[in-house]
Formats: C-alpha cells, sequence, structure tokens
C-alpha cells in the first residue's frame, strides 16, 4: 500500500471511530431518550409498564458498545446468540413481536438522530465515513432484528 493510500485508510478509521466514539460517549443521554419514546409510544404499549432498570440496560449496551457490535471481531454468531435469547425472553414475557421489533428500530433511529444533530456530516470525507457507519450499523442491527425474530418464533 503506498502512504496516500495509507493515509486515507487510516484518515478513514479515526473520521469512523470518531462517530462510534460520539454514540459510545452519548450512550446514556441516547437511552434517557429512547426510553422517554418508547415508555410513550402508542407501537409499544407493553413497554409502557416493562422494568425501566432492564431497558435501560438493553438499550445502554448497545449505544455504550456500538463499536464492539460492529466491529468485525463480533461475529454473526455472537449476535446471534445475543438477540435469539431476546427474541425468546421477550416472547416468555408476552411482548407483540411488532413491539420488539419496533424497539429494535426505535434503537437505531435514536442512533442516527445524534450523529445528524451534531453537525459532525459537514464534508465529503464525513459524508462518507458516515455512510461507512451507516451500512455497518444497518448491518448489525438487520441481524439483530432478523435473529430476536428467530428467536422470537422458536420460543415455545
Amino acid at each position: 500500500m503506498d502512504n496516500q493510500k495509507k493515509d486515507r485508510y487510516l484518515s478513514e478509521i479515526y473520521e469512523s471511530q470518531r462517530l462510534v466514539e460520539l454514540i459510545e460517549n452519548s450512550a446514556d443521554e441516547l437511552t434517557q431518550r429512547f426510553i422517554r419514546e418508547i415508555r410513550v409510544s402508542e407501537d409499544t404499549p407493553q413497554y409502557h409498564t416493562y422494568d425501566e432498570d432492564e431497558l435501560y440496560r438493553r438499550a445502554y449496551n448497545v449505544y455504550s458498545q456500538l463499536g464492539k457490535w460492529i466491529s468485525r471481531e463480533t461475529t454473526k454468531a455472537d449476535i446471534a446468540k445475543h438477540y435469539m435469547a431476546l427474541g425468546a425472553q421477550r416472547r416468555k414475557e408476552g411482548f407483540q413481536l411488532s413491539e420488539v421489533v419496533e424497539a429494535l428500530a426505535m434503537t437505531r433511529r435514536f442512533l442516527w438522530r445524534k450523529v445528524l444533530s451534531e453537525g459532525l456530516l459537514d464534508t465529503v470525507l464525513d459524508l462518507t465515513q458516515a455512510l461507512k457507519l451507516n451500512h455497518r450499523v444497518v448491518l448489525f442491527f438487520d441481524r439483530a432484528i432478523y435473529y430476536t425474530v428467530l428467536g422470537y418464533e422458536r420460543e415455545k
């Protein structure tokens, strides 16, 4: 790899990491917003009375460890294990599948609202890095939703 390509690659890693760190450092704020919204949304009535500490723990885990969840070190099997267990648990607790999927979608939406609200996407490089990060985040959430549904469906 020539020096120019190496410099560009390192810059891309830095910029992507900066966005991940923004999310991870804002985990408490994002989790609080998520809880406020999910507890009043007409699409998630079962969550209105769900244990707030458990709800906080689950959402905080995603936001505070986003880098881990979207890293190449976290395998599809890791995501499958975690989210199949979540789906099975939510079914046992009596949640409708649509509510569980909406909760995951809300988690992702709050993440991107934070990135957009910070005004960090002012340059082409910023936008390029955001798109790359978006691809990794979408892939993670797609897998999380799929395995949650699978765990939900397999739970008797």
